[in-house]
């Protein structure tokens, strides 16, 4: 028996097999958990659809586009007459435009704020809404989101994914709070730099990265299992008085003053 076996997890953000959200969906899976996994195109369909072999064939892949209500609807809809409930809802979404994080953060263009904003903050209250009708069918269930020390800190050439990663996570505290009257928890892991494809655009995590092994209390860089372990371990019961709270999983980088 594993710490999530008999619940239902919806995994947003799978891009390729370095993404931090296929890490936490192998973990789930482990753990017990049967998954619903999104992707946002086709691009992305095929990328996954060569990971799903990993995955019991009971995973469903769901295309999802987080600017897109009505495409946030179909999605709940369809998962709705295959599950009915739903337990667990993971968002690992972000996208900012790379001119946006390469220059200055006072050159920020307006629609490029907005629509950093857009897919990487307002993204988890438009999902968490698309779903909410599961989770509360289930008697409650977990919600856990990405951020980075950029939304507390400033890295940089990471610019306005900072101020979205800011925004994302007070928004996870007023939906922690709203939503705890229904037994549902709503968390946020920051995680250390790693070679995701997100992260191949920051200058400053590759820095992060090189510095981890000399600065952090461990001494030694993270991977994306370290992180998918830390997610079920939020998702799952063994958290169950833990809301509104942001985990580090960086080997302790965030405590050094420098």
């Amino acid at each position: 028996m594993g710490l999530l076996t008999g619940r239902r997890a919806l995994v947003t953000g799978v891009a390729n097999k370095r993404s931090i959200a296929w890490a936490i969906a192998k973990a789930l899976s482990r753990e017990g958990a049967e998954l619903a996994l999104t992707y946002q195109h086709d691009r992305f369909k095929a990328n996954l659809e060569k990971l799903l072999p990993e995955l019991p064939p009971s995973t469903i892949s769901l295309p999802l586009d987080v600017a897109d209500d009505e495409s946030l609807a179909a999605m709940a809809a369809t998962l709705q007459a295959k599950w009915g409930h739903l337990d667990h809802l993971v968002h690992s979404i972000a996208f900012a435009k790379a001119d946006d994080m390469a220059g200055r953060f006072a050159d920020t263009s307006r629609d490029g704020y907005a629509l950093a904003q857009d897919v990487s903050a307002y993204s988890l209250v438009a999902l968490t809404r698309s779903v909410l009708p599961m989770l509360q069918a289930a008697g409650g269930g977990s919600v856990v989101t990405m951020t980075a020390l950029g939304g507390e800190r400033v890295m940089p050439s990471y610019n306005v994914m900072g101020v979205a990663k800011a925004a994302l996570e007070a928004s996870l505290r007023y939906l922690a709070w709203e939503l705890g009257g229904d037994n549902i928890r709503v968390n946020a892991i920051s995680a250390g730099p790693l070679r995701t494809l997100a992260a191949a655009g920051v200058r400053s995590a590759h820095t992060a990265m090189n510095q981890l092994p000399e600065r952090s209390p461990l001494r030694r860089n993270i991977t994306q299992e370290d992180v998918g372990d830390a997610a079920a371990f939020l998702l799952s019961d063994w958290a169950r008085n833990i809301t509104g709270q942001v985990l580090y999983v960086d080997a302790g980088y965030h405590i050094m003053a420098q």
